[in-house]
């Protein structure tokens, strides 16, 4: 546990990232195998269900900390992060410890379905004998709600340096269902057969926006262009009579699209599809926001199938009667799954439209009305690109249409995480129906750390009751909000709820009584919804 405690600190000290490789790398040459395939389920986001619940959490360490409930509450809202606030407060501890951090995840396992009582004593005993530093990533891991500092693309390049073995190998190594309790370090990094888990999927190639004027991309010839849908990623893998679906953040979700089984049928052995799952009603992909009435159910009832049917565009062709395409040119990639879709009938899946166009100024009239199409703008891929990991810049682009603004006024504020716990940076936006203000999103990313600053300032100077770690303040401040779509919501006070809402800049030049209104809002509603 020390080993991987100092490799927490260490991460959260730096935003270098080759000082972050550098602290997962010497934490892989120092820890355990057990241990070390317990630290990349972490970094994989194969988190442990919380084991108590913060309410009982807070009282314990309240009580052990012989303080009394509402200064530890005050002390809570200070720092902004219920371990760090624990690990702060608590006395020193008794003795040491040597257990592994394999040992403390059992641990925790073992304490999940205990008694109120008996996980309290768990608890405290484990908090006596772990460092302040220890009980920190103890706690982060009791909660649940755990950040590393680091992404999965940094932990594999330090795998690779650790082990000897190509960045790409180890990534699609690490995906599937693969469980740390079970899992054997030398087996699942140093295995040559990556097929030998049938649902086993690709590492996904991600692209980034679109930042420069779209002609800095050379001749149009080389280019392919497709639109780009509001939907869940997802590979769809076709090998000996079995269908898999997976999602990009590595999530086996084949029971939840039923739809799909019946393609084991139509794609041929070793078949894997990379594409985006929407709602397709009448040959019209739909909103997101009909998507997700899917996600997250355990049972699909059959008014849920029929309202919301499931249908994936296939876009790329990864593996091709068993052999692994990915270093072919996007042009051979496409012609085979061309050939492979277009013979199908009757099926949730078709190809993704490619937009033919020879000059990029009518492309970028196009994209002015995607929405219109219902997607969010284009994708443009190099057609002689191979299908690379992650996300890299170069062959594949994002280029989406500007993102729907509207002018709201401040009303709440919450302290943040992190960095961000000694600052007002979590925020609450309101818009006018006639002389009242109507909150209508949340938002806390947009702004400079001088701008946070200045709001902050603001917030303290301004407040005008306080519920617990929110402030409501004076209705004074407007910011110009962006977001990417827009959706009816039964469950917000203002009937709306946003996609993607970020702040785009403060509106310093506009008074609050200027914001916009509810009924912009539902205009906004009828037109993009």
């Amino acid at each position: 546990m020390q080993h991987f405690a100092t490799l927490f600190a260490r991460l959260d000290q730096t935003n270098k990232t080759n000082a972050k490789v550098d602290a997962l790398a010497t934490f892989f040459d120092q820890a355990q195998d057990e241990d070390k395939l317990w630290a990349i389920a972490l970094f994989s986001g194969k988190r442990p269900r919380r084991a108590v619940n913060t309410t009982l959490l807070r009282t314990w360490a309240a009580e052990l900390s012989g303080l009394p409930q509402w200064l530890f509450e005050e002390s809570y809202h200070v720092v902004g992060d219920l371990a760090e606030t624990i690990a702060l407060l608590l006395p020193p501890p008794e003795a040491g410890s040597d257990k592994t951090l394999k040992d403390w995840m059992a641990y925790l396992e073992a304490t999940r379905d205990l008694e109120e009582e008996e996980k309290k004593q768990r608890i405290l005993a484990a908090w006596s004998q772990l460092t302040a530093q220890e009980r920190f990533v103890f706690n982060k891991l009791l909660t649940g709600g755990f950040r590393m500092g680091a992404s999965q693309k940094l932990m594999v390049r330090a795998l690779a340096r650790h082990t000897g073995l190509e960045a790409n190998a180890i990534a699609h190594r690490l995906m599937g269902e693969w469980l740390p309790q079970t899992a054997n370090f030398q087996e699942l990094l140093f295995s040559e057969n990556t097929l030998d888990d049938l649902s086993r999927p690709y590492p996904f190639y991600l692209a980034y926006q679109l930042e420069d004027p779209v002609d800095s991309l050379g001749t149009p010839d080389d280019w392919q262009v497709e639109w780009k849908w509001d939907g869940i990623r997802g590979q769809l893998i076709c090998r000996q009579g079995n269908i898999f679906l997976w999602s990009r953040g590595e999530e086996l979700i084949t029971e939840k699209f039923p739809e799909f089984e019946s393609l084991v049928e139509n794609l041929p052995e070793g078949t894997v599809i990379d594409g985006e799952i929407v709602v397709m009603k009448e040959g019209i992909p739909q909103s997101f926001n009909l998507l997700q009435t899917r996600i997250g159910r355990k049972k699909l009832s059959k008014k849920i199938l029929m309202d919301a049917p499931a249908h994936m565009i296939a876009y790329d062709l990864l593996e091709w009667e068993g052999k692994d395409m990915r270093d072919k040119p996007l042009a051979t990639r496409r012609g085979l799954l061309e050939g492979l879709i277009t013979g199908m009938t009757n099926v949730p899946m078709s190809i993704s439209e490619t937009i033919a166009f020879d000059d990029w100024v009518p492309l970028a009239e196009l994209r002015e009305h995607a929405r219109s199409y219902h997607a969010e703008g284009f994708m443009l891929k190099k057609l002689a690109a191979p299908y690379q990991v992650g996300r890299k810049r170069g062959d594949w682009w994002k280029w989406k249409v500007d993102p729907l603004t509207i002018d709201a006024v401040m009303i709440y504020a919450q302290r943040g995480h992190g960095r961000r716990a000694n600052l007002f940076s979590d925020y609450t936006f309101a818009v006018w129906k006639e002389d009242a203000l109507v909150p209508f999103t949340k938002a806390y990313s947009g702004l400079t750390d001088a701008e946070m600053r200045e709001v902050d300032r603001f917030v303290k100077q301004n407040t005008l009751e306080r519920f617990g770690p929110v402030r409501s303040v004076t209705p004074q401040l407007v910011f110009e909000i962006g977001f990417e779509g827009i959706n009816k919501s039964p469950r917000h006070k203002s009937g709306v709820a946003l996609r993607f809402p970020r702040i785009l800049r403060w509106r310093t030049d506009k008074p609050p009584e200027q914001a916009d209104t509810l009924a912009h809002l539902h205009q906004m509603l009828e037109q993009y919804g």
